[in-house]
């Protein structure tokens, strides 16, 4: 199942079973909003509209991304990336005890399927320099602004 939110910085498509959220990505094309038809949906959209309005700093969801156990070590990593904060992709790297690993760090940041709850955007280039976002570097700059200033 999934809902459609309107959001702030583009409408955002959440996917989830009965029991945990499994994505959440930035919408294009047609983008009609889509009532949250369980209370998990509507409880995400709740923690969602709270994180945009800074009163949430940390979700607390149940979470289901998948991919491979190297991807799971990094989308767990990126969930202990303070509100605000931002971590080099070496950072991560280091924090999963595989310093090497900064490439694949980035790839499996890039592959995030939780975008803003596992929250990829808060990691940056080692010179402190925007980097790739699947959402697109203006949303990227957008939630890191939401974060800076709430």
């Amino acid at each position: 199942m999934h809902c459609i939110l309107p959001g702030p910085c583009g409408p955002l498509r959440i996917d989830a079973t009965d029991d945990v959220i499994t994505g959440l990505s930035f919408m294009t094309g047609d983008t009609t909003t889509l009532a949250p038809t369980s209370p998990l949906l509507q409880e995400t959209c709740d923690q969602l509209n709270a994180y945009f309005a800074g009163r949430l700093h940390r979700f607390s969801l149940p979470l289901a991304p998948s991919g491979t156990p190297f991807q799971q070590q990094v989308w767990h990593a990126l969930q202990h990336i303070p509100w605000g904060e931002r971590r080099s992709y070496g950072d991560i790297a280091g924090a999963i005890g595989n310093p090497r690993a900064v490439r694949a760090v980035g790839a499996a940041n890039g592959r995030n399927p939780i975008a803003i709850i596992i929250p990829c955007h808060r990691v940056i280039g080692a010179d402190g320099r925007l980097t790739g976002y699947a959402g697109g570097l203006e949303r990227k700059r957008w939630l890191l602004a939401l974060e800076a200033n709430a």
